[in-house]
């Protein structure tokens, strides 16, 4: 058999061969350096056979950065954290362990509850381990011999696992222990340099509140101890740019108990959400979106058509009128059809875009609810695309676009993922063909970087997923644009074409900011509270020095009409005025006592640099920066 190296030389090898056979026959240094084996965008274990004419990738301990390569060292060391909880908890239950997005996590069901304060016992363990070396060995067992292991060891979750697994079932096991697990995973410990447990959680067994709540913990690893010491140094700036933190502190929204995940607004948070929805007007305008309102409830039928029941029905907050079943929306679709649907359209219309920015409501599981970044109430900038197919390359290149405008203009670069056919995809190749092309160009025509996720697309149609990084180099995931021809036919929707027949349509679903809610609580983060002048909540502090300057400076408030100004007259010292100002990162603050007037201003900027402006200068500087 041959495999194809990246260079695309081929590798001659014997039939049944594995990635790491692959590995020592290019050279002993890969063999004893490698980690993984990448092929086609999938990973797989090095202990695999190939198969012939594979094409094939293998990763080292030197690609330290790279995504997969650290995924399976997390997922290495997931397995000794499970070992090292095993020892140390007599009587522990152990449920799943993968790696994550910047580390891993492993549940559990413990005799007695754990605390923080227990982790570094368990991060001594896992050291002890390390120092006497761990090897993995994989093995392929029967799904009732791995069902007796278990029931004798008493771990009913690896039970219920293997009940339900599908395909070959593997152990993998190091030390004195063995987990159920498709892999893949390191030859052995040596790679690990640097481990860290970072917290616990709370998480019901398989994400099902009815189940039993495990405790869940956290940890990351690298292949370096500076590589540890940079993620935490980022951990901590992140702990510190925490909107759940900073919102409360900069007076723009709180949680209730009486209405968990949904904000409650205040005044200063609504001049972002303002900023934003002035933003998505403007926009839409310049881009020929016409701006619609729909019902926020419908009865079940309009969801079992629109095919979100019962796929979302968990989801959906359900209720009964007249004795009969209705629901809240959590997406806008189904109105967007009903209201194209109401008259038959010519080709002469389209494409007509629709744009609605209405809440929605999701009924998350409290366990997942997470400041503003998942809520139950968010508010989407939903928009719908009604268009030909001749018009869906212009169409999706447009929204490309105006992704890239928007994320520039909050200080972010955007990337995509691109989600292609899926195994139950409806619809022909031909068909699929077409669509996936037409996302594809749209990406390359903005250059816009971007990675395939093959078979990850809606059954309906290919999409793109889009993200933006934010100052700590961290991706959110945030808009999103489908490509759809199933729902506007599971309504009927067609259009008369020049030929006076009805036709198919197409529909592109987009959102870009993808919720006000998560974008706002991203850019809190993004910016650690100290907004561009001209999304700031407040853009102008005057500060009274004594109660004889407070109606001078009422008036210079009046002067400044336009701008966002507030005073702080409080009781308190002037010192204490300006720090409370620096802390709510206030871009411009002026300082009024005997020697101010119109003509000389004290004004102290955001950062420290203190001048001199008159009135006049001061309105045309600010009015400059909070222009956009």
């Amino acid at each position: 058999m041959k495999v194809v190296l990246p260079d695309q030389s081929e590798l001659e090898l014997p039939d049944g061969a594995t990635g790491l056979d692959a590995a020592r026959a290019i050279g002993p240094k890969l063999a004893e350096q490698a980690v993984l084996v990448r092929s086609n965008g999938r990973v797989q274990d090095l202990r695999l056979p190939l198969e012939d004419g594979q094409p094939i990738q293998i990763l080292t301990t030197r690609d330290t950065a790279d995504p997969d390569a650290l995924a399976v060292l997390r997922h290495s060391s997931a397995h000794l954290l499970a070992e090292a909880v095993r020892r140390l908890y007599p009587g522990v239950k152990i449920a799943i362990g993968p790696p994550i997005e910047n580390g891993f996590y492993y549940d559990f069901e413990f005799p007695e509850p754990i605390r923080e304060e227990d982790l570094p016992r368990i991060e001594e363990e896992i050291e002890r381990e390390l120092a006497e070396g761990r090897e993995w060995t994989r093995e392929e067992v029967s799904a009732d011999d791995a069902r007796k292991r278990f029931e004798a060891e008493d771990e009913p979750y690896k039970v219920e696992l293997v009940d339900t697994a599908e395909g070959p079932i593997s152990f993998y096991s190091q030390g004195d222990f063995t987990d159920l697990c498709r892999g893949p995973h390191l030859q052995d410990s040596r790679p690990i340099k640097a481990i860290k447990l970072t917290g616990l959680a709370g998480a019901y067994w398989r994400g099902d509140e009815k189940n039993t709540q495990l405790t869940r913990i956290y940890g990351t690893a690298f292949y370096s101890k500076e590589d540890l010491d940079a993620y935490l140094e980022r951990l901590e700036e992140a702990k510190r740019r925490d909107h759940r933190r900073l919102g409360p502190q900069f007076d723009l929204f709180h949680f209730s108990e009486h209405s968990p995940g949904s904000a409650l607004w205040h005044p200063k948070g609504m001049v972002l959400f303002n900023t934003m929805e002035e933003i998505r007007r403007r926009e839409n305008a310049k881009r020929g979106y016409l701006e619609v309102r729909t019902p926020i409830i419908y009865d079940a039928e309009t969801f079992i058509t629109s095919g979100h029941f019962p796929k979302y029905e968990n989801l959906m907050y359900k209720l009964e009128v007249d004795e009969h079943p209705w629901a809240m929306k959590a997406m806008n679709c189904p109105g967007h059809m009903l209201l194209f649907g109401s008259k038959l359209r010519s080709y002469r219309e389209l494409p007509v875009r629709y744009a609605e920015p209405t809440p929605l409501h999701r009924n998350e599981l409290t366990g997942t609810l997470h400041g503003l970044l998942r809520v139950r109430m968010i508010t989407q900038d939903d928009a719908h695309i009604f268009c030909t197919e001749e018009q869906i390359q212009d169409e999706i290149a447009g929204v490309v676009a105006y992704a890239r405008y928007l994320y520039e203009l909050f200080g972010m670069t955007a990337s995509a993922e691109l989600s292609t056919r899926p195994d139950n995809k409806l619809g022909t190749d031909e068909q699929w063909d077409k669509t996936e092309a037409a996302l594809e160009e749209a990406l390359k025509l903005n250059e816009i970087p971007y990675e395939l996720a093959p078979g990850e697309g809606a059954f309906y149609g290919p999409k793109i997923d889009l993200h933006m990084e934010d100052a700590l180099g961290r991706r959110w995931q945030m808009g999103t644009i489908q490509l759809d021809s199933q729902m506007p036919s599971r309504f009927g929707l067609t259009y008369v074409g020049p030929d006076n027949r009805e036709h198919p349509l197409y529909v592109v679903h987009r959102a870009l900011y993808g919720s006000f809610e998560r974008f706002i609580g991203i850019l809190i983060e993004h910016y650690a509270g100290a907004f561009p002048v001209w999304l700031a909540p407040v853009q102008l502090r005057l500060i009274p020095v004594g109660a004889d300057h407070r109606q001078a400076v009422h008036a210079l408030k009046e002067k400044l009409e336009g701008l966002r100004v507030d005073i702080d007259e409080r009781d308190e010292t002037v010192g204490k005025r300006i720090r409370d100002a620096e802390v709510e990162k206030v871009p411009y603050v002026v300082v009024y006592g005997d020697k101010e007037s119109d003509d000389s201003l004290a004004v102290r900027k955001r950062g420290g640099e203190q001048i001199t402006l008159s009135l006049d200068a001061l309105r045309a500087e600010i009015s400059e920066v909070a222009t956009l």
